[in-house]
């Protein structure tokens, strides 16, 4: 008997790497659409956490990466220069801003973890200080010194870095008894408090709190929390691994909020699906020690090819302003569905909490009754489920947030269906057409 892919998964792959919340096995995949072994297109909302942000199998990324297996010259950067290496990083120079005079420089590797993690670790060396500012609930990597900074991985058990100091995230949603203005101003106080110690090596910051609730800061936030850091002299770590490259409607996530923070990292869309990271900084703290982060097949021939398609695709086919227009108008669809306007006679309204993001990147928030803010991670789970079994992909975050976040070309009738999936889907598990027996497998977060 030919057993599923579902089956030879369970026999063969560790669980450790394993965040499932349906059974979704996927054949192949063209644009914004993923195919089952059965042939059924389901419309990808995650685009794999937004690795795939150019879609899957972008004609730029299929010709460049085709030309570097053929022709590739090793694989690897770490004793040998190559011209996409080289190439890609200048093409990060060019797009990444400079705080400042001094030279830069670009680490390139494998997954928005390791380039967060050779960030904090530099700016330790560079400094001489231990200390790493990081939030509550945030999130930047699954190894090393970027899972010890992460507030999501320190509340599901891992054991925080010794020296990390963790501060509140302000949650224009959930905002304390005093308000949002009162959050915002505690936030800040920690953080000034932390980095009058002068042992602070760096803060690390999500301009969005993507696995975290998908939450959207106040404006002026980022901003605030910048001018904190220049005046203590500490270099700011914005991390845009997630939502970062045309996702929110400006090339850089942080831009939304005017800054120019000392150090960028990069990871999932850069690489349009292949792994690829990067870290933009300061030569001063990237540079030494030579040989410190040691990866054979970083900066290979193959990731930087993909990684230079998808910033050329990304200027040439004008994303940032699609992934504005797209964002406005997936969010207008789903603000529809909160006030009662969907197809499914409104069902779904009573238990959309909030609708909230900037372009691309998308948080539709649950709850159990549209008065009060109490949470429904249970209904996330069955409404995630469902809309898989209707033809929709797309994973919750914060435990009761589904996170949208679409690849940047995703089409105006593709959203207009899937804002009508994710209303029925809400609407059927609110009326019990997910059981128990079919969700249990499948916890995700």
């Amino acid at each position: 008997m030919t057993l599923s892919l579902l089956a030879r998964d369970a026999r063969a792959i560790a669980g450790v790497e394993k965040l499932r919340f349906f059974p979704l096995e996927v054949v192949s995949g063209h644009g914004s659409v993923l195919v089952d072994p059965a042939g059924r297109g389901l419309i990808d909302l995650s685009a794999t956490w937004t690795a795939n942000g150019l879609g899957h199998g972008h004609p730029a990324v299929v010709e460049a990466v085709s030309r570097a297996v053929r022709t590739a010259p090793g694989a690897g950067g770490l004793s040998a220069i190559h011209p996409d290496s080289v190439g890609l990083a200048e093409d990060l120079l060019a797009l990444v801003p400079a705080s400042g005079d001094g030279e830069r420089r670009v680490y390139l590797g494998h997954a928005g973890s390791d380039a967060n993690d050779v960030v904090l670790r530099s700016c330790r060396y560079a400094s001489g200080r231990r200390t790493v500012v990081a939030f509550e609930h945030g999130y930047h990597g699954g190894l090393g010194l970027a899972m010890g900074v992460s507030g999501q991985q320190i509340e599901a058990g891992h054991v925080g870095d010794p020296d990390l100091v963790l501060v509140p995230y302000p949650n224009p949603f959930r905002p304390g008894p005093a308000g949002i203005d009162a959050d915002v101003a505690a936030s800040l106080a920690a953080i000034r408090n932390a980095l009058a110690t002068d042992r602070v090596a760096c803060l690390i910051v999500e301009p969005i709190l993507s696995d975290g609730g998908l939450v959207v800061p106040p404006d002026g936030f980022l901003r605030s929390v910048h001018e904190a850091c220049r005046a203590a002299g500490v270099p700011l770590v914005v991390d845009e691994v997630k939502v970062g490259l045309a996702r929110t409607g400006t090339l850089h996530a942080f831009q939304h909020d005017g800054i120019v923070p000392e150090i960028v990292t990069f990871g999932k869309a850069l690489g349009a699906g292949i792994p690829l990271s990067a870290a933009v900084g300061p030569a001063a703290i990237l540079d030494r020690p030579a040989g410190s982060a040691l990866l054979t097949t970083a900066g290979n021939p193959v990731s930087t090819a993909a990684g230079r398609a998808v910033l050329r695709t990304i200027a040439e086919e004008g994303l940032v302003e699609r992934a504005a227009q797209a964002g406005d108008r997936f969010a207008a669809a789903l603000r529809r569905l909160a006030a009662g306007e969907g197809l499914e006679g409104g069902l779904s309204a009573e238990r959309i909490g909030d609708v909230r993001g900037r372009g691309l990147t998308i948080g539709l928030e649950l709850v159990r009754d549209r008065d009060g803010l109490q949470p429904d991670g249970e209904l996330a789970r069955r409404v995630v489920y469902r809309a898989w079994q209707l033809g929709a992909v797309v994973y919750y975050v914060g435990g009761n947030v589904l996170e949208i976040t679409p690849p940047l070309v995703i089409t105006d009738d593709e959203i207009d269906r899937a804002a009508d999936i994710l209303d029925r889907a809400i609407a059927d598990a609110i009326a019990g057409r997910v059981s128990d027996e079919e969700v249990q497998e499948y916890a995700g977060w």
